[in-house]
């Protein structure tokens, strides 16, 4: 961008929730411009493994617990909704987009999967008991059939060239009606917050409501592919699926900050389950975790009638970026949308998740320690394994210089 701006609907955040916005927006005649620190889908839309899928783990009998019959429903209905508009927007377009078998599989006891199982049929939601076909032997495995993979980054390729975008351009400052950038003032009647993890501190309380989570894949050639996409139970297992002839192996997570398994965990795994393949690419990604399990998708405050936010989508960011710019770019057209209320940023923070987030922030800012991160002042940790400093408290990472790599810091390292 050079110089000021005025437009009805601005978008921050060249993620693919935010394009995603940007196109449905535009599609819809609606005065929009999207803006980004960076280029579009750098960061995690450009480092997903990409699954379109409305299985989540085992998602169903924790909200039907947690939320009842109704509510656990209607986020599946959500989901479903938007792997059914990816299918339509993907029609005929070069994304990689091919319908694959969703499968949850344990390697140690059924049980988990059973209740899963069990709250699945009370909801009415299809899914069948199946083998998982992988290299190891596994406890059984619950399918969702015909779900989706595809190539984000392609999708962007194509819908780019129709939209208002300025990236290299970093929103600053906000107030109402108003962003500030690091090339100029943006004025918009409605703004949109779409930059993985809200960069605003003032508003919505995200700071306390959300953390991070890193996780790792590798690219193998030679290694043998699957048949559908497979995800493990456990809390950072491992997940395959394949793009072309190569396999992707995913895991390795661990929150932010924290020690985990990393490359080691996926390169022995590698080592020991496909011997002959070889590695062609390794990359990263972190994802916002709520505390819920559901995202924020809304009025980013109570207080500010003309600020939205998209963000934590619990690492199903595919089926959540889809459902983001069904809402909110009906909300910004002053419509109703039947699944904003379930999603709302506002809804309770009383969970147990928020203690624990309460927590590490509180060890974090009180350690004697430099650097600091520029976000809210907590100590950073060394990351040997990327190189990198990372803040526990909410996920920023700076690379050895301080150059800022991941939000929601908005600058360097001083």
């Amino acid at each position: 961008m050079e110089g000021d701006l005025r437009t009805d609907v601005l978008i921050v955040g060249g993620g693919l929730a935010g394009l995603l916005c940007a196109h449905r927006l535009t599609q819809a005649g609606v005065d929009c411009a999207l803006i980004e620190a960076d280029r579009i889908c750098h960061g995690t839309s450009g480092n997903t493994t990409a699954k379109i899928t409305s299985q989540h783990g085992l998602r169903y009998g924790k909200l039907l617990r947690r939320f009842g019959a109704g509510a656990a429903r209607q986020y599946y209905d959500a989901m479903e909704l938007a792997l059914r508009e990816y299918r339509t927007l993907c029609a005929g377009k070069d994304c990689d987009f091919e319908t694959k078998d969703s499968y949850i599989y344990a390697t140690d006891s059924d049980l988990q999967l059973r209740e899963e199982m069990d709250a699945l049929k009370q909801l009415g939601i299809p899914a069948e008991w199946a083998e998982a076909k992988l290299p190891f032997s596994t406890a059984g495995a619950i399918r969702f059939r015909d779900q989706a993979q595809f190539n984000p980054v392609k999708l962007t390729a194509v819908l780019a060239p129709d939209l208002r975008i300025y990236e290299h351009t970093a929103a600053q400052q906000f107030a109402p009606g108003q962003v500030m950038t690091d090339r100029g003032t943006i004025q918009a009647k409605q703004i949109i917050v779409a930059t993985h993890f809200p960069i605003l501190n003032k508003h919505g309380g995200y700071f306390l409501k959300m953390y991070q989570q890193r996780s790792y894949v590798l690219a193998l050639e030679g290694a043998e592919l699957v048949d559908g996409m497979y995800l493990d139970a456990k809390e950072n297992g491992l997940s395959f699926r394949n793009q072309g002839n190569l396999l992707l192996l995913g895991g390795g997570g661990h929150r932010t900050g924290k020690d985990g398994g990393g490359w080691r965990e996926l390169e022995d795994f590698a080592w020991a389950h496909y011997p002959k393949a070889k590695e062609r690419c390794r990359w990263a990604a972190q994802d916002c975790m709520t505390l819920d399990a559901m995202p924020y998708i809304g009025r980013y405050s109570k207080g500010t009638p003309n600020l939205y936010a998209a963000t934590g989508f619990n690492k199903w960011g595919m089926t959540s970026s889809m459902l983001s710019a069904m809402i909110l770019s009906d909300l910004v057209q002053g419509k109703k949308h039947p699944d904003a209320g379930l999603f709302d940023p506002g809804r309770s923070i009383f969970h147990p998740q928020l203690a624990a987030n309460l927590w590490h922030s509180t060890v974090n800012l009180l350690t004697p320690t430099t650097p600091r991160c520029p976000h809210l002042g907590c100590a950073l940790k060394w990351n040997p394994k990327e190189r990198s400093w990372d803040c526990p408290c909410h996920g920023s990472r700076f690379d050895g210089d301080g150059k800022l790599l991941d939000g929601p810091a908005n600058r360097d390292l001083e």
